[in-house]
C-alpha cells in the first residue's frame, strides 16, 4: 500500500542530521507495516498531481497555524476535501489533525490556556494512552461527522475519527523523547514557558505508547478502522 506523506512543515535544521525531517519520523513509526511512502513537500507548494496518486494520505505536523495566511493552506484544504469525498483514507497528526477539521468545516484557534509540551496522558476510548505533544493550537469546534475518541482535561478533541474516511490525532506518536528534547532546545526556549519546558524535561524518561497508535494508524489505512 502506497502512502503519500503531505509534509506541511520542516523539522529544525539542528535536528535534521540526527532524526531526519518529519516524513522520516513517520516512515520510522510505520516501519514493518507493509507500506511504501512518497513525500510531497506541500509547505513548499509541492502537491501531488492527483488524489489517486497514492492509496492513502498522511498529513504531518507544522510550526504554522491552520488559520494563518500561507500559500499552501487553501490548496491543501481543497485536496483534503477531494480526498474525503473520494473516500480515500486520510490520517492527520497535530497540524494535520487541525487542517483536516478546518477543511471540513470545524474551527481551529490558539488555545487560551496555552501550550501542551512533552508527555501527556489521554483517555483513549476509555483506556489510558501516553503520547508526546507539542502544540498551542487546538480544534475547538468539530466538523460534521467527526467523533471524539481521545481527550484529556487540557485537550477536549485529542483524536477524531470521521467514519471510515479520516483519523487524526493532536499528539505526536512519531515524536520520540529525544526529538521532543531537541524541539525544546531549538524551538521552545523563549516561546514556551520555562516551567512547561522544565516539566516536560523531567518526564522525558517516562514510557509513551507510540507503537500502539502506530498500529491504529496502520489498521486505519488497511482496514479503515481504529478499533
Amino acid at each position: 500500500m502506497k502512502i503519500g506523506i503531505l509534509q506541511t512543515g520542516h523539522a529544525p535544521d539542528e535536528l535534521l542530521e540526527q532524526s531526519g525531517d518529519y516524513d522520516a519520523l513517520f516512515r520510522q513509526l510505520l516501519d514493518g507495516q507493509g507500506f511504501s511512502f512518497v513525500t510531497y513537500n506541500v509547505v513548499d507548494m509541492e502537491f501531488p498531481d492527483a488524489i489517486t496518486a497514492c492509496d492513502g494520505w498522511l498529513i504531518t505536523g507544522s510550526k504554522h497555524g491552520a488559520y494563518e495566511d500561507h500559500p499552501f493552506i487553501p490548496p491543501l484544504e481543497a485536496f483534503i476535501r477531494d480526498v474525503y469525498a473520494a473516500d480515500i483514507p486520510l490520517v492527520g497528526i497535530c497540524f494535520g489533525h487541525q487542517i483536516i477539521a478546518q477543511a471540513l468545516g470545524g474551527k481551529v484557534e490558539k488555545f487560551a490556556n496555552g501550550w501542551a509540551v512533552g508527555r501527556r496522558v489521554y483517555d483513549w476510548n476509555g483506556q489510558s494512552v501516553a503520547l508526546n505533544a507539542w502544540h498551542q493550537d487546538q480544534v475547538t469546534v468539530l466538523p460534521e461527522g467527526a467523533q471524539v475518541i481521545a481527550h484529556n482535561d487540557f485537550c477536549a478533541n485529542a483524536a477524531l475519527v470521521y467514519g471510515n474516511r479520516a483519523f487524526s490525532t493532536q499528539p505526536h506518536p512519531e515524536f520520540s523523547p529525544d526529538f521532543i528534547d531537541g524541539l525544546m532546545t531549538f524551538r521552545g526556549k523563549g516561546v514556551v514557558p520555562d516551567q512547561l519546558l522544565a516539566e516536560a524535561h523531567a518526564n522525558l524518561d517516562k514510557p509513551i505508547d507510540s507503537p500502539r497508535i502506530a498500529d491504529q494508524i496502520a489498521r486505519f489505512f488497511k482496514e479503515r478502522t481504529v478499533s
